[in-house]
């Protein structure tokens, strides 16, 4: 009796923690006063050479080469970045960028950062973002 009463359990947390993942995966966000990017200023030299930032915004995104996920939003955002003027789409190789990943706590991927015209991230977002959230969070950025 008490193994199936462990059983549930853990079916049940895995049940709540998968839906709480659910329903913050991919949802841009505003970087928090006093959060782990507030000042975080990014230059074209971080992003790697040759990268411009746009005159609108830049968006961000961290990928790993076994990410599924980071394919279809590497899509969504040229996507946009293509539809609004001004905006540029930076893909960054996670493991290959290993010092830029822990300065800025990115902790799984994809994940977005949407920067304003100077370069400081003003939205985030881990996991895969809808495209309309990332349009009105390009519309906040600039």
């Amino acid at each position: 009796m008490t193994g199936l009463l462990v059983c549930v359990a853990v079916l049940a947390t895995a049940s709540v923690f998968g839906l709480f993942r659910a329903r913050r995966d991919g949802r841009v966000r505003a970087v928090a006063a006093r959060g782990r990017d507030e000042g975080v200023l990014l230059s074209a030299a971080d992003l790697g050479e040759g990268v411009e930032l746009g005159e609108r915004a830049t968006l961000v995104q961290f990928s790993t080469a076994f990410c599924q996920p980071c394919r279809a939003t590497r899509r969504v955002l040229a996507e946009v970045a293509a539809m609004v003027a001004g905006v540029a789409h930076v893909e960054i190789d996670a493991e290959r960028h290993l010092e830029l990943v822990r300065r800025l706590e990115i902790l799984r991927t994809p994940t977005v950062l949407v920067l304003d015209p100077e370069g400081r991230v003003v939205k985030r977002a881990a996991g895969q973002p809808r495209r309309a959230d990332v349009i009105a969070a390009l519309g906040e950025a600039g």
